[in-house]
C-alpha cells in the first residue's frame, strides 16, 4: 500500500510517498526560513500563501522522485492539526481534493502523533510501550505510550514550548532566525562554570515544563555582563545546559512514574546533540534505550506523515468526503487501533 503525505502545519511544505512494503519512495522538502527571516519568526498569512505555491509541484516532484503515477497512490494523508489554521487549510484541501479525484481514502493526521511515530521509519524502531519527549517549537510534552492511538499525557509545558525558548533566547543574543540550531553551536564554546541559571520547575513535583522564565532570566544576565563574544557564548550554554537538564530531570520522573525501559524523543529539539547525548547516557544507565529519528525526520516532514497515515489506514481509520483542521488538538483525543 502507496501512501503520499502531505504536511503544511507551519512553515515547511513537506511530501513524501510510504510504501508498507518499500519504506520511503520519496521524500521533498521545501522550508521557508528564509521567507520569514526578515521578520523573526513565522508570519501566517506568508506561510499560508506559500504552501499554495509550493505543494502541488512538491506531489509533481515525489511523484517523479518514486517513478509513480497518481493510479499507483492507494491513500491520501495530510496534516489536519494541531498548526497554524491557513497553512493547514492548504494541505487539508489539496489532500483531500487529489483523493476524491484519485478515488482513495483521505486520512486527516496528528501531527505530533506524526513527530511521535517517526523513530518507526529507522532500522531499529521502539516497541510499545515507552516514555515520549515531544519537543519541538510549538510543543513541549512527555506522554505516556503503551500502543498507537494509545496515549497519555503525563507533563507539558505550561508558557513557551522548549523550541521557542531556543528562538526567543538566540535572538536576545543577537542570533539569526531560526536561531535554535545557532546558539546550540555557539554554546559549543562557552565556559561551563562561568553562569549557572535555574531549571525551571525541577523544584517541585509534576512533570509540567516552564521556559519562559529562563527566557527573562537570560534577559537579565545579558543586561548584566554585556555582550561581547565569550560572555554571549558563555551565556548560550549555561542556558542550553539549564533547558537540557530540566528535560532530563522531567524524562527521569517520567520513566519511574511509568516504570517503562525506552524512551522516545522527537520533534525539531530532538536534533539537539546535547540532548541526545544527556538522555543516551540516563538510558544506558537505567538499562534502557532511547530511540530517536534523523535529523530529517525530526523537523516537520512528510515522511512522517505518510508513515502515520499508512497506520491509520491500515486499521481502517479514513474520512469522508469533507475538509476540516483543527489548529488545536489533544493528542490524547486520537482513537486507539
Amino acid at each position: 500500500m502507496r501512501i503520499l503525505g502531505i504536511e503544511t502545519s507551519c512553515d515547511e511544505t513537506g511530501v513524501a510517498i510510504y510504501d508498507t512494503d518499500a519504506w520511503l519512495l520519496a521524500n521533498q522538502l521545501y522550508s521557508q526560513v528564509k521567507l520569514h527571516a526578515d521578520y523573526g519568526g513565522v508570519v501566517p498569512e506568508l506561510a499560508s500563501r506559500d504552501h499554495v505555491r509550493k505543494t502541488v509541484p512538491l506531489i509533481q516532484a515525489a511523484l517523479k522522485e518514486a517513478d509513480l503515477s497518481a493510479s499507483d497512490i492507494d491513500g491520501v494523508a495530510y496534516t489536519a492539526g494541531p498548526g497554524l489554521v491557513g497553512a493547514l487549510l492548504v494541505g487539508a484541501t489539496v489532500g483531500r481534493a487529489l483523493a476524491f479525484a484519485w478515488g482513495v481514502p483521505a486520512i486527516p493526521v496528528h501531527h505530533m502523533e506524526g513527530h511521535l511515530l517517526a523513530p518507526m521509519l529507522e532500522d531499529n524502531p521502539p516497541e510499545f510501550p515507552f516514555v515520549a519527549l515531544l519537543v519541538s517549537g510549538g510543543h513541549t510534552q512527555l506522554i505516556s505510550v503503551t500502543g498507537i492511538g494509545e496515549y497519555r499525557l503525563l507533563g507539558e509545558s505550561v508558557d513557551d514550548a522548549a523550541g521557542e525558548a531556543f528562538d526567543k533566547t538566540a535572538k536576545l543574543l543577537g542570533l539569526d532566525y531560526p536561531g535554535g540550531p545557532l546558539l546550540s553551536k555557539l554554546a559549543q564554546r562557552g565556559d561551563a562554570s562561568r553562569f549557572t541559571f535555574p531549571r525551571p520547575m525541577t523544584d517541585r513535583q509534576g512533570l509540567d515544563f516552564s521556559f519562559s522564565g529562563l527566557k527573562t532570566f537570560t534577559a537579565n544576565t545579558i543586561r548584566a555582563n554585556g555582550n561581547d563574544d565569550q560572555t554571549r557564548a558563555d551565556i548560550a550554554r549555561a542556558f542550553e545546559d539549564a533547558v537540557v537538564d530540566t528535560l532530563a530531570i522531567k524524562c527521569r520522573r517520567a520513566l519511574d512514574e511509568t516504570g517503562f525501559k525506552r524512551l522516545v524523543m522527537a520533534g525539531g529539539v530532538s536534533t539537539n546533540r546535547t540532548l541526545r547525548a544527556r538522555l543516551t547516557e540516563i538510558m544506558a544507565k537505567r538499562g534502557g534505550a532511547v530511540f530517536y529519528a534523523r535529523p530529517e525526520f525530526c523537523t516537520d516532514n512528510g515522511a512522517m506523515i505518510a508513515y502515520t497515515g499508512s497506520v491509520r489506514l491500515l486499521h481502517n481509520q479514513s474520512q469522508e468526503l469533507g475538509v476540516s483542521v483543527r489548529p488545536r488538538w489533544p493528542l490524547a483525543e486520537l482513537p486507539a487501533v
